[in-house]
């Protein structure tokens, strides 16, 4: 497989993720090619089992494939060391998960905040992009309280302003309106259409057809597969 082209952030080529559980051989992905456009909101969806999950986990780098090619940026991930997944996780993915991974006793501010001291950030550098970041999912004006004050979507909200206080190059979620009731869904789903219309790359991973539905392009897995790949001309107003 050719380097890709810039306008491309993701290329996967004929991915296995093969798991040897004793003598029994599980395969999780079967060969999985498709491409992601920078600036494009896509939904990968598919019931439980389907391998999205792990799909997922190779998108993010969180795991390798058994064979195949998968090209983040330009770059081979295969390539790369251990210390430059580690950089690529920190600074050019952003996660947003199901459950916040929020720390109780830290305030908004500092749980957004936490990926730039990791990072090595200047303390004024760090807080115009924290208060940048909790402007974008608007909860400055929760900035000083913690979690346990929250409700579900402001949770959310806070994770999403953590994963987007990089300015990474990829959002990545997971079944992230899976924890919150309809109406709180509705709303976060609605700030993701903003932060792409502000010129992100966003992935949905998810099982519920509604969500995926407001993506420009829909990829279904099955039994490890692509089963088809459903390209939508204008997302369904949520509101």
């Amino acid at each position: 497989m050719t380097i890709p082209p810039d306008d491309i952030i993701i290329a996967a080529e004929n991915l296995w993720k093969i798991y040897q559980m004793g003598k029994q051989e599980v395969r999780a992905l079967c060969g999985v090619s498709f491409s992601v456009k920078r600036n494009e909101l896509l939904a990968i969806m598919g019931p439980s089992g389907s391998g999205k999950s792990t799909l997922m986990n190779l998108i993010g780098c969180l795991d390798s494939p058994t064979k195949g090619n998968y090209y983040l940026n330009g770059r081979l991930v295969s390539e790369l060391s251990e210390n430059e997944l580690a950089f690529i996780r920190n600074r050019e993915i952003g996660f947003v998960f199901q459950v916040f991974n929020l720390l109780p006793r830290a305030t908004t501010f500092h749980n957004v905040e936490l990926p730039l001291i990791y990072k090595g950030t200047s303390k004024k550098e760090r807080t115009e992009k924290t208060h940048k970041a909790l402007e974008m999912v608007e909860m400055n004006h929760r900035k000083n309280h913690r979690p346990p004050e929250l409700s579900g979507g402001e949770r959310q909200r806070v994770a999403i302003a953590r994963a987007l206080v990089n300015d990474p190059a990829l959002l990545l979620a997971d079944e992230p309106t899976g924890n919150l009731d309809s109406k709180t869904g509705h709303e976060i789903l609605n700030l993701f259409h903003k932060i792409h219309a502000q010129g992100n790359t966003i992935i949905m991973v998810t099982h519920d057809e509604n969500i995926a539905r407001q993506a420009q392009r829909i990829i279904f897995i099955r039994d490890g597969k692509i089963e088809r790949v459903e390209k939508r001309k204008e997302r369904n107003d949520i509101i």
